[in-house]
């Protein structure tokens, strides 16, 4: 996978003078069955979160409250998509590597995911991920 795979995924609005309601349909606004979903919030200020790759796992990340980064890596080339609406969120496949950093005081990251969680799906190691992705390239 590249970062050409990772997309900005916006999700359906129903608008009135009451508020917003935004609403999210697995294989329809996400194109995964989701098997977990998480959240990480109160996280400190100068951390980051993340750190990993996924073998398997497929995510969608939504900043429900405040902001951060997401810093998306393929092995080749690194991006980074600020997130600070509930509108949309950022796909990510296996194979990318991903961190998010510079948390707002007041972020909520929820995170869909399509698989649970399974310790042998992650790779911790960023060193070994180049290397990984380095020997499966034409």
């Amino acid at each position: 996978m590249s970062l050409s795979d990772c997309k900005l995924i916006d999700f359906p609005t129903v608008c009135d003078s009451r508020g917003n309601l935004i609403f999210i349909e697995e294989k329809k606004h996400v194109p995964f069955e989701i098997k977990r979903v998480y959240y990480l919030c109160d996280v400190a200020s100068g951390s980051k979160r993340g750190g990993h790759s996924h073998k398997e796992m497929r995510q969608i990340v939504i900043a429900l409250s405040g902001s951060f980064n997401a810093v998306l890596d393929d092995g080749v080339k690194r991006q980074s998509v600020f997130l600070n609406n509930p509108h949309h969120g950022i796909y990510i496949p296996p194979g990318i590597w991903r961190e998010l950093s510079d948390f707002s005081s007041n972020a909520v990251a929820l995170v869909l995911a399509s698989t649970p969680y399974d310790e042998r799906d992650y790779e911790r190691d960023y060193d070994a991920y180049r290397k990984m992705k380095q020997s499966n390239s034409p």
